[in-house]
């Protein structure tokens, strides 16, 4: 059974825009004719592959077939531009922690060669949960903790980002001087990026040897972040140059955190990929540890 590259793209349209009528827009058609596109591929398919939602997602039977779609692109892409001797543009999705993006990735994407015409669509995510957008084909690359190769992907590792526990010297006056740090660090608020955050918790660990549930502020945006903390709404977790005006200082009675980092993108012949594992090979190496 074949499938029809027009109506793969359209798929692809659908969940990277989030709706039928912004994929129309993007490909300069109608909303009707998304939707018969859609409907001719789900029929050959025998499957439901989008879920009409705000936004529209991937079905699970979907998900295989939007990682089939993103290749076929960027390798017709590639083909297109060898053949025609100029350059075409192609959108590469990239999944990214946010202290990555706020550090030491972004030198990466600017070190692309120029020949290569490549519009980024960079995914937020914390470094322990980025692997599921490789696996759901949401991405096609992916700073992540997982040293695990996710399947149809390459792994390699990058280096690793420190993490000390700090906050504003107020805030260790007001809130830990004098106390045991055990004793302290249970009562006092902390900054947590978002629920996906664990790294608090794990410096916990490494003072209590138990799980602590201290009060805590969600600030899921890395500046603000940084922000609250020197404010004095709580402590949290930050890299060293954080650390080089004074306006923090690092928490007693535990130990840094140190996270693994890892580049997984899929196996593919594409000069793309190719270049931008290059480039963010030597971004790590001179941000990383």
């Amino acid at each position: 059974m074949q499938i029809d590259s027009g109506q793969l793209a359209t798929f692809a349209a659908i969940i990277e825009e989030g709706s039928f009528e912004a994929a129309a827009r993007r490909l300069n058609v109608t909303p009707g004719a998304i939707s018969q596109r859609m409907k001719g591929l789900e029929s050959r398919i025998g499957q439901v592959l989008v879920r009409r939602t705000k936004p529209c997602t991937a079905t699970d039977a979907g998900q295989a077939l939007i990682r089939l779609a993103r290749q076929v692109s960027l390798l017709e892409t590639e083909a297109l531009a060898a053949v025609r001797g100029t350059a075409v543009g192609e959108r590469v999705p990239i999944a990214v922690n946010a202290d990555s993006l706020a550090g030491w990735f972004m030198p990466a994407l600017s070190a692309m060669p120029a020949e290569l015409t490549v519009y980024f669509d960079l995914r937020a995510e914390d470094q322990d949960h980025s692997a599921e957008l490789l696996r759901d084909g949401t991405v096609l690359a992916a700073v992540t903790a997982d040293p695990q190769a996710v399947q149809g992907c390459r792994v390699q590792r990058l280096g690793k980002m420190r993490y000390h526990a700090v906050a504003a010297p107020a805030y260790v006056e007001r809130w830990l001087a004098g106390r045991p740090p055990a004793e302290a660090l249970a009562e006092a608020p902390m900054i947590v990026f978002n629920r996906k955050d664990q790294l608090q918790h794990r410096f916990l660990r490494t003072v209590s040897r138990r799980r602590l549930e201290p009060p805590a502020h969600y600030v899921p945006s890395t500046g603000p972040y940084i922000e609250a903390i020197r404010a004095g709404l709580g402590w949290g977790m930050a890299e060293d140059y954080y650390l080089t005006d004074g306006r923090l200082v690092k928490l007693e009675g535990g130990r840094p955190v140190d996270v693994p980092l890892y580049w997984q993108h899929w196996k593919l012949e594409s000069r793309v990929l190719d270049a931008l594992t290059a480039a963010v090979h030597e971004a790590a190496a001179k941000g990383l540890r």
